[in-house]
Formats: structure tokens, C-alpha cells, sequence
């Protein structure tokens, strides 16, 4: 995907409706968006997407929705007040702002494309007898690239752990790194910066200072046991919420990629402690497939062991995808092991213990998360469905290939003309279909034009209710991705397009 495809994606989230710069006729506010009406359709489906494959498809994991305002020593026993934070460095030239590793990071994956552009150049060399695993292991470019890597892993994870920021500076200055702005490397030290938003409460309330949750685990956390009680679970089990969360992050220059509002979509498994490993190879494996199973490009995903763990965590991988500007996290898997409900139960004085009548013993359960961010995800699917199509002879259409379950809307409803009674047919079939599916009607243009239109924001199905529609009660179904054109009787719709666009036919593909 090239530069210039993302900046299609960007101008065409905005020309159709899926996503606006929030407060725009203000100039519009950093790092903050506005999903569309098109977007909130999209954004919704992912969230049910997930929801469903993860509460509905496992019986043993169950959903909450827990409040963004939290008692302040929640963030206290978290960690969150006093160590979260990420490394930044300014450059002193373009006063912009960076997070010191990831400018590292980018860096190595200089190195990652060279040894991608040496495969590629082999295998179009070798074609069908090419042996990439014996390729990788002997060339000797692949082995230098990879050895300086590996180097420059080392050194910024001794620099992150230890908490010497000055060795993380020191290794931008040996590698030459320059601001992309300015391309100067004049950068100032490497500081620690706080990345949640505080506000206050009235006096009255006790706690003044209060915090706008980081993330949404903790809410899991601190009823954990409520939902253990209530709901009579046994262990192994999961609790599952989605919602908002908030980070005071530098200026991004990613689209939603990176922003100071977001959505995640998260789940903690309680598990055995000594079987975390076990549990934590399963979700990895079965996320990778929830990804995998919306008809993404396979070869775009990769997993990324952390370099440096979270101060709660025994192991941790980033499923990536490869965005333009360099493989980035869209969802991270952890072993936190019981870091979190220990804590809680030091700061509170009360037990967060699980009896096991397997073992007849109580402990605190370990726990595997799986933390995937909405919008990111919402980026993925944007960029990967976006396609300008070459139909010959001079003429292309726009494209949006969703996953038909995704898309906002899952039929459009088009009379051929505004006459003749055509528009009473079609207002009847939107009735009617509308208890089953979101449905999109329009008049207006001709029926090529709003063919294109509905090509555009990913709609899979259109029908068109033309004269013959008053004789013999069929319509005209045209399929998104083929353009095939099929008459059927108006009362086969709904089973057709139950067929076409369910929910129920991505979810089989999980099992």
C-alpha cells in the first residue's frame, strides 16, 4: 500500500461520509475525529464482529461496561500515575515532538524492507523452486541486516528498562536518525511524558482530582469478582468490554491511527497460574484468525514479540499490519500474570482470590488479555477494501470490498424512476426489509450513477425496482463485487440477502 493509497483512504473517509476532522469549521482540533454517517455504520459492525465471536461464540467469557470515571487510586495500584508514560524527544529545529522509540523503531524497519525486497527479488528469480526458509538462513545481506536489528534491539532495551534515557538519545545519534519534519538532527534529551488526561471533581465528592481512564482493563479488574459471583464463573473465564479511552499522545500525522480519544475493544482471561503460557499461545493464534477471516490480506499481518515488557507482564506480542507508513500494532496480546488483582487487593486490603474446587485451593487468578483498538481496526478494513477497479475501455469505478457483514448498509433500494408508482414499490420493500437490515434509499441520478455511488461506500447489494416491477413482482438484484445482475420475486429478497450479508456466515468462519 503506497502513500498515495492512503491519502485516497483519507479524502474518501471524508467525501463519503465515514470520517470528518472533529470541530472542522473551528479549524478543527489535533488528533481528534468525527465517525460519519457512514462510519458510525462501519464502526458498529466491527464492535459486533468482535463481540459476537468473542462473548457470544465462548461460553465462557461474559461482557460489562464498566464507567470511564474510576476512584483516582485505581490509577495508583494500576501503575498508570506514576509509570505510564513513553520516552519523547523534540527536535529543536521543526519543534515537533516524537516518541523516541518508535522513531527507533522505524528506523529498524528500513532494515526489515531490505531483507523483504532481497526475498522478493529472489523468488521472482527462482519461482516455484524457491525455498524462502533456506534463503532467509543463508543469505548473507538478510544475516547482516538482521544482526543490525538485533544490535540495536539490545540497546534500546537496556536503555528503556534501566530508565537511562540518555542511552536511548545516544543510539538516535549513532544511527543518524533526523526529524522528519526538518530533517535536522538537533533533538533534545529523551524525557519521560504522562500520557493521561486529569480533571476535577466537585469538592463535595471527596477525591477532587480524577482521572479520564487509559484504558478499559482496570475496569474488568476491579470487578472481577463481582462478575465471578454473580455470574458463578469458574476458571478458566473471561470478561469483555469495549468502549472509550483516552491518552494525551503527541500529534499524530496517521489519520486515526493514533489519537487522544479512542475506542478499544478488550478482553481478560482468568486462568490457573502455571497455565498462562497455554492460554496465551491460544489467544494469540485464535486473534490472528479473527483478523484473517475478514478476507484482509493474509501477507500484510505479523506478529511482534515486545522488546521491552510492561511492567505487568511475563510475555506480550503485537499482531501488526503493514499500513504505509511501516507495520504498526492494531492488536496486542499479554500475559499480565496476576499483577493487576494483587495490586488491587494491596491498595483495597480485600481478597481477589478464586477458590478452585478442581485443586481445593484459592489464588489469584493469572490473566491473558487481548486489547484490540476500534479504530485501527476500522484503518485496516478502510485501507485494505479501497480499490479503484479498471472495467476496460476507459472506464473504473471506485471500490470499497467490505465483508459484506460490515458494511453500513447491506442493500440499497433504487427505483429506476421517480414515477409511475416505482417509488411506492421500493418504499414498501424498505419497510419491510429494514426490520432485518440497515438499508440505504435514493432517487435521485441515474441508476449507473447510483450504482457508483453505493460501489463507493461498500453497499454489496442493490435493487432496482423497475416498470416491469408493477406486472410481475420481481426486481433487479446487482451484486457489489461481481456487478452480476439477477432478477428475483420481492418476496425472496430477504432470504437472499440474509444469505449474502449475514453476520452468522463470517462468524462459521471462526469455528
Amino acid at each position: 500500500m503506497s502513500e498515495e493509497h492512503f491519502k485516497n483512504v483519507i479524502s474518501h473517509c471524508k467525501e463519503y461520509g465515514f470520517v470528518f476532522p472533529s470541530s472542522e469549521i473551528y479549524d478543527g482540533l489535533a488528533a481528534v475525529y468525527d465517525y460519519g454517517q457512514n462510519g458510525v455504520e462501519l464502526k458498529k459492525n466491527i464492535r459486533e464482529y468482535w463481540w459476537k465471536s468473542m462473548v457470544q461464540l465462548h461460553e465462557n467469557i461474559v461482557g460489562i461496561d464498566a464507567s470511564i470515571f474510576m476512584a483516582p487510586k485505581v490509577w495508583k495500584a494500576s501503575g498508570h500515575v506514576d509509570g505510564f508514560s513513553d520516552p519523547m524527544i523534540d527536535n529543536k529545529d521543526s519543534k515537533k515532538r516524537y516518541r523516541a522509540d518508535v522513531l527507533i523503531e522505524e528506523y529498524q524497519e528500513k532494515y526489515r524492507v531490505k531483507n523483504q525486497k532481497e526475498i522478493d527479488k529472489a523468488k521472482a528469480r527462482f519461482g516455484d523452486t524457491f525455498d524462502e526458509a533456506q534463503f532467509v538462513a543463508t543469505n548473507p545481506n538478510i544475516a547482516r541486516n538482521n544482526a543490525t536489528i538485533a544490535e540495536i534491539d539490545v540497546k534500546l532495551k537496556e536503555g528503556l528498562e534501566s530508565g537511562e534515557l540518555d542511552k536511548v538519545r545516544d543510539l538516535i545519534l549513532e544511527l543518524g536518525i533526523a526529524c522528519p519534519v526538518s530533517g535536522s538532527k538537533n533533538w533534545t534529551d529523551v524525557r519521560q511524558f504522562n500520557l493521561m488526561y486529569s480533571t476535577q471533581m466537585s469538592a463535595t465528592d471527596g477525591e477532587s482530582q480524577i482521572y479520564l481512564r487509559p484504558e478499559t482493563a482496570q475496569g474488568i479488574f476491579v470487578n472481577y469478582l463481582n462478575v465471578q459471583k454473580t455470574g458463578r464463573m469458574k476458571i478458566p473465564f473471561g470478561i469483555a468490554q469495549t468502549g472509550k479511552a483516552f491518552r494525551n499522545e503527541i500529534v499524530a500525522r496517521q489519520f486515526i491511527m493514533r489519537m487522544k480519544e479512542f475506542e478499544q475493544m478488550e478482553m481478560q482471561f482468568f486462568v490457573r497460574p502455571g497455565t498462562e503460557m497455554e492460554w496465551y499461545a491460544y489467544w494469540k493464534e485464535h486473534r490472528l484468525k479473527w483478523h484473517k477471516n475478514l478476507g484482509t490480506d493474509a501477507g500484510k499481518y505479523r506478529y511482534h514479540d515486545h522488546v521491552k515488557l510492561a511492567h505487568y507482564a511475563n510475555a506480550a506480542v503485537d499482531i501488526e499490519y503493514d499500513f504505509p507508513f511501516g507495520f504498526k500494532e492494531v492488536e496486542g496480546i499479554h500475559s499480565r500474570t496476576d499483577f493487576d488483582l494483587k495490586q488491587h487487593e494491596e491498595f483495597t486490603g480485600k481478597k481477589l482470590q478464586y477458590f478452585d474446587n478442581e485443586t481445593n485451593e484459592s489464588y489469584v487468578p493469572y490473566v491473558v488479555e487481548t486489547s484490540i483498538g476500534l479504530d485501527r481496526m476500522f484503518l485496516v478494513l478502510m485501507s485494505n477494501s479501497l480499490q479503484e477497479e479498471d472495467l476496460g475501455e476507459g472506464n473504473s469505478r471506485t471500490l470499497l470490498k467490505l465483508p459484506a457483514a460490515l458494511a453500513p448498509y447491506q442493500c440499497a433500494i433504487l427505483p429506476l424512476t421517480k414515477k409511475d408508482g416505482l417509488p411506492e414499490i421500493a418504499k414498501k420493500i424498505m419497510k419491510d426489509l429494514s426490520l432485518e437490515f440497515n438499508c440505504f434509499y435514493e432517487e435521485k441520478d441515474a441508476i449507473g450513477k447510483r450504482y457508483r455511488r453505493q460501489d463507493a461506500i461498500g453497499t454489496p447489494i442493490c435493487i432496482t425496482v423497475d416498470h416491469d416491477s408493477l406486472t410481475d413482482n420481481s426486481v433487479t438484484l446487482r451484486f457489489r463485487d461481481s456487478m452480476e445482475q439477477r432478477r428475483v420475486a420481492i418476496a425472496e429478497l430477504e432470504h437472499i440477502i440474509s444469505q449474502e450479508v449475514s453476520m452468522k456466515t463470517l462468524l462459521k468462519g471462526l469455528l
